[in-house]
This record gives C-alpha cells, structure tokens and sequence, in this order.
C-alpha cells in the first residue's frame, strides 16, 4: 500500500518538520549552505518500511536539489547518496 503524502496527518507533520528546520535543507547545511527546505524525506522508504513512515528521526527537510540527490527518478528506489544516509541514520533501540 502506498503512503498517503496527501492526508491531513502527513501535511501537520510535514509543516512540523520543516518548522523545526527553520525551512533550511539538512543536507546543504552540513555544508555551510543556507537552501530552502521545500520536501520531508524519508531516510527509510515509507513505502518499504511502512514501520518507520510517522517516525520523526526518519524525517529530513530537504531542498529539491536535495531530494532529487537522494531518489532515482526513474526507479523511486534510492540513489547510492540516499543509501548512505539511511545507513548512517539507525532506527532507535526498542
């Protein structure tokens, strides 16, 4: 089943995380940039780890360019620059 980027939960959420970003892309300010945030990413597919989809630690705004890193847009399926940070970002112990 496809997530729902549509409904009323998912927007609040979006809108709380980009808020609490100051609408700044995370990736680009690893690198000193100032970039608008525009997207909430999800670090772990929501679509192949449905579990993870409301998790907050699982979420990152980024900028299109950002987003467009992170996603082959021809597939949907992570690039190798998404791969890595969904490595390097762990679910929390249970």
């Amino acid at each position: 089943m496809a997530f729902d980027y549509k409904s009323p939960r998912w927007l609040r959420l979006r809108a709380s995380v980009l808020r609490q970003a100051g609408y700044r892309c995370q990736y680009f300010k690893r690198y000193g940039r100032r970039v608008e945030a525009v997207h909430v990413h999800h670090i772990w597919p929501a679509e192949d780890y449905p579990q993870y989809a409301w998790c907050r630690w699982n979420l990152i705004a980024l900028s299109q360019a950002a987003h467009n890193m992170m996603h082959d847009r021809s597939t949907g399926k992570l690039t190798a620059e998404g791969e890595a940070l969904r490595r390097k970002t762990r679910p929390p112990a249970l």
